[in-house]
């Protein structure tokens, strides 16, 4: 990731839904993370869904959405995808920053929880990168991380 990245966190539009939809991750990642079509789905159901495209410049690379209670401090990361041809570049990690720091200026927040399934494939080793703890938990057999700020 170079110092000229211009990554960003947009809504997403009548316009782009589409576009969103087809990022997708490796084939054996799928078993971790629903579709955005799912996500964007479940999002139009609950109020305390928060979502965004994350682009690169002009173009969509992945997508996030959170389950946010500020007025009990609780943000949990609920989705989180890097389109397969954009992994490796450097974005999940600069779009969770970008994240944390929304969060951070939002009510009684004091950090970021997420849950993933526990494999050697899985996502786990990418978010104790990030300063992501184990709590001990395990939320309907996934392994829950949290970053405090």
């Amino acid at each position: 990731m170079t110092q000229d990245t211009k990554l960003s966190l947009r809504e997403v539009t009548a316009s782009t839904v589409r576009t969103i939809c087809r990022l997708e991750v490796m084939e054996h990642q799928k078993g971790f993370v629903a579709p955005n079509s799912v996500s964007i789905a479940q999002a139009y159901f609950c109020e305390e869904a928060w979502f965004r495209a994350i682009y690169h410049e002009d173009t969509p690379v992945g997508f996030l959405m959170l389950h946010e209670e500020p007025e009990k401090g609780q943000y949990y990361l609920w989705r989180f995808m890097i389109d397969k041809e954009h992994q490796g570049k450097g974005y999940g990690k600069e779009a969770l920053q970008l994240l944390v720091d929304r969060i951070k200026g939002m009510p009684n927040a004091t950090g970021l929880t997420l849950s993933c399934v526990p494999s050697a494939d899985g996502p786990e080793d990418f978010y104790k990168k990030l300063d992501f703890s184990f709590t001990g938990e395990i939320d309907a057999g996934e392994k829950v991380y949290r970053l405090d700020f």
